[in-house]
């Protein structure tokens, strides 16, 4: 769902797309009556296991007109408060994607590129990111995208570690590669989209582990001076190696003293993958963890795709690069 609001006087228009996200769940997820609603402080609703439609669409249609009288962010250094709705695609183009082995050992080097976290890094056990930083793959994850019982070279499937308190710990891996980084059997990541296709190295789920100690996103907005907190994916860009990137959303809230003030526009934040991960100083806990993800993770020559969910709480990063996209395009 895309909902355009339009000034017919000066022709500006701004965008809000729906805060649904593709889940291992069947009709059930419609269901807007069931758990997993969250209203955030700034009175914006996001949905984890059930979405309401009609409610998402008249949300939408005004934030969007709201989006055209927000004021453009001023670029500058910002501590960034990310919602799971959108954590879920940085997690996905700068941990997932270059955790791959495939893409480590120089495999899979002509679609999307290779890594910077090379093997050298795992035996050094590199801090890719902060103590605050767990991420695990999941392939067995209940309502994610990419949860089955064996891959298509019948391995069963588990769950395994690739970040514990901020190391670089694992990559995932298919049969023959295991060898490689020394395991003695595959993480069940083969696969194909369809018959007709070969199988090859895809994706996990992989997700940022909630944190272990009581935090809402109220108790975290409320330690945040100077911040902008970020709602929904937008539009991205990442280098061949996942290492420098960029990254957009859909809703953009300034934070002062503690406050949501006022929406925002115009807001992108540059990366560089390892600083990022390292700024970040909390996470929330499990009550407000939630699964975003894409049906079309796309990878191979040919092409394929595949689908996959990556889930978080609400995330803390602080001091990140932030600037004005309006500015930028001229």
């Amino acid at each position: 769902m895309t909902v355009t609001a339009v000034d017919k006087t000066s022709g500006k228009f701004r965008t809000r797309e729906g805060l649904s996200s593709p889940m291992g769940l069947g009709f059930e997820y419609l269901d807007g009556a069931a758990s997993g609603k969250t209203v955030l402080p700034n009175g914006v609703t996001v949905y984890g296991n059930s979405y309401d439609m009609k409610e998402d669409a008249i949300a939408a249609a005004k934030q969007a007109r709201a989006k055209l009288k927000a004021p453009s962010v001023k670029p500058g250094k910002y501590d960034l408060v990310l919602d799971p709705s959108h954590t879920w695609l940085t997690i996905h183009e700068s941990v997932g994607h270059p955790l791959e082995l495939d893409r480590v050992l120089g495999y899979e080097a002509n679609y999307a590129g290779t890594s910077f976290a090379t093997m050298d890094k795992l035996q050094a056990h590199f801090q890719y990111g902060s103590d605050k930083v767990n991420i695990v793959a999941d392939k067995v994850q209940p309502g994610s995208l990419g949860a089955v019982a064996y891959d298509d070279e019948g391995v069963k499937t588990k769950k395994w570690d690739l970040i514990r308190d901020g190391k670089l710990v694992g990559y995932q891996a298919i049969r023959d590669q295991a060898h490689i980084e020394g395991k003695k059997e595959s993480d069940g990541c083969a696969y194909a989209d369809s018959w007709s296709n070969v199988q090859f190295q895809r994706m996990a789920n992989v997700s940022l582990e909630p944190g272990k100690t009581k935090q809402s996103v109220a108790d975290m907005i409320a330690g945040v001076e100077d911040g902008i907190y970020i709602i929904g994916d937008g539009s991205f860009s990442i280098d061949q190696q996942r290492y420098n990137a960029q990254f957009g959303g859909q809703l953009f809230y300034e934070i002062k003293n503690g406050k949501i003030t006022q929406q925002i526009e115009d807001v992108a934040y540059q990366i560089r993958t390892p600083e990022f991960w390292n700024a970040c100083v909390g996470v929330c806990d499990q009550s407000d963890y939630r699964l975003g993800g894409s049906f079309f993770d796309g990878k191979g020559q040919p092409a394929q795709v595949s689908a996959v969910s990556h889930g978080s709480s609400t995330a803390r990063f602080n001091g990140i690069n932030v600037i004005n996209t309006a500015r930028s395009l001229g």
